[in-house]
């Protein structure tokens, strides 16, 4: 994997919420993957990268289910961005398009919960959007191990480039 330029990198992480992170998930359970992407979070922002923390809202309620916020361990830090969806993917009827472009990021790296739902959408928008896109195969999970592993197979290397947390913090240095 290339090198990656740090100030030009945003980690996306996706829907690590309590009602989602405990979630009956697979190949990994929800709360390995909110640690995961914990440890990535603070290595990204460790190396000068942006994390972006987004979570879902359902659209045409007045109060949202029990659980909605950020998980305590993956609350926005300072210097952060969140971003709150109303969709499946981060980007669509958002400003996190409009947010990265005007820090100048080139790569999008997705990370969260689930792999093929909110991960898969958001990614294939940021590759239609012109962003170098990696996915973090070991910092996602799906809602079955067999929809993750097919989107990690057969999605995922079409949209950019699965890799493991451990090969983005080595391009990341």
């Amino acid at each position: 994997m290339n090198p990656l330029e740090a100030r030009r990198t945003a980690l996306v992480l996706i829907d690590l919420m309590p009602r989602i992170v405990q979630l009956e998930t697979g190949p990994l359970s929800g709360p390995e993957v909110l640690e995961r992407s914990v440890a990535a979070a603070a290595a990204t922002r460790a190396a000068g990268g942006l994390v972006v923390n987004v979570r879902v809202e359902r659209p045409g309620v007045d109060v949202q289910p029990e659980g909605s916020g950020f998980a305590p361990e993956a609350a926005p830090q300072p210097g952060d961005l969140e971003i709150v969806k109303r969709a499946v993917g981060a980007f669509g009827r958002t400003s996190l398009d409009a947010e990265l472009q005007s820090r100048g990021i080139a790569n999008v790296v997705l990370a969260g919960i689930a792999t093929n739902f909110g991960v898969e959408s958001t990614g294939r928008a940021a590759s239609d959007l012109g962003y170098e896109t990696l996915f973090l195969t070991d910092a996602m999970t799906g809602l079955s191990s067999e929809a993750h592993a097919f989107a990690v197979m057969q999605i995922f290397p079409r949209l950019g480039t699965p890799c493991s947390t451990a090969e983005y913090l080595d391009a990341l240095r």
